[in-house]
């Protein structure tokens, strides 16, 4: 088989394409041929050695696929040879195969291309853990969004709206803002060019956002932490401007609020029953028209280089998406 692998911790410029034996799958675990494979953040991180998991290189990045079952390994009942399939791992997806446990591995709907299932589960499965799991959002609260436009900006969009909030979309440019207005955000702040602490009391009539979802981090974390409403919770998902924020305590004891972290990938490993019954319902929602993740482009294995470098300048709206 051919794999993507990572044989230099220099960015996305240390991936090479590599002829590999095919994997077998050992008990408990499934073979996938993989027909598509999602690009996410900390697949960059992983390339720089700066992820919070650091496999040794030589490596094959990426964390999440889909496509069909062709051999499954002793002991696994809920999966069979045939079977369209979706799963999530730490690296290894971007491969023509792939080995994945059976709880780590959920059956798609005959209605979900591989693209859009390979575009779903690790940011939408990530905000549906945020927003629910760690957040509790409630219905009629206000949702702030850093980030809006990038995958899981856009899963925190369209979970939130789903859960009856209004949500405020916070992006960088113009055409971001229009693409975040698309995917339902009630209202929209450019914080390259509006004060963010002040747009948003004045969108939420001094009172302030319930929930704040950041995986942005740097400089837009503690302006955003000000403008939290009482008793509001600051989820902390990533750090895609590069600064890990320092932030004044006194600010939690002013606001009664929480800051919360959001840990998708140690949770899935610790609770990996709840997460597959998250994941079974998130690809319910998209089988039934109700969550549309956006696909911004496909790219083959070959030009994996240039597609991880357009997400670590931050141009995708969505998500890339490899195919062998």
């Amino acid at each position: 088989m051919r794999a993507v692998r990572c044989h230099e911790l220099i960015g996305p410029a240390g991936l090479k394409i590599e002829e590999m034996p095919d994997p077998t799958p050992a008990g408990g675990e499934v073979l996938v041929e993989v027909k598509a494979a999602g690009i996410n953040f900390p697949d960059v991180l992983l390339t720089f050695g700066k992820y919070q998991f650091k496999p040794p290189p030589p490596f094959i990045p990426g964390n999440e696929a889909s496509g069909i079952v062709r051999a499954v390994g002793q002991g696994v009942t809920s999966l069979a040879v045939g079977d369209r399939v979706a799963t999530t791992m730490i690296f290894g997806a971007f491969a023509e195969k792939i080995v994945s446990p059976e709880l780590a591995t959920v059956k798609l709907p005959d209605n979900v291309a591989f693209d859009v299932a390979a575009a779903t589960l690790v940011t939408y499965a990530t905000t549906y853990h945020a927003l629910i799991d760690r957040a509790d959002l409630k219905k009629g609260e206000t949702l702030l969004v850093l980030g809006a436009a990038g995958g899981v900006g856009v899963a925190a969009i369209e979970i939130g709206k789903l859960l009856g909030a209004r949500v405020i979309a916070a992006a960088s440019s113009p055409e971001k803002l229009a693409f975040c207005k698309k995917h339902g955000a009630d209202e929209v702040i450019d914080y390259t060019k509006e004060d963010l602490k002040e747009r948003v009391k004045a969108l939420t009539s001094g009172n302030g956002a319930n929930v704040i979802y950041d995986p942005v981090g740097g400089p837009y974390a503690e302006p955003a932490l000000r403008a939290i409403a009482w008793e509001g919770r600051y989820l902390v998902i990533g750090f895609a401007a590069g600064d890990i924020p320092k932030i004044p305590l006194n600010l939690t004891l002013l606001k009664g609020c929480q800051i919360v972290g959001v840990f998708w990938g140690q949770f899935v490993m610790r609770d990996p029953k709840k997460n597959h019954a998250n994941a079974e319902r998130i690809f319910g929602w998209v089988a039934d028209g109700k969550l549309t993740a956006h696909v911004d482009a496909t790219f083959p294995f070959a030009h994996a280089k240039e597609a991880l470098e357009k997400v670590a300048r931050r141009e995708v709206m969505g998500k890339l998406v490899l195919v062998p």
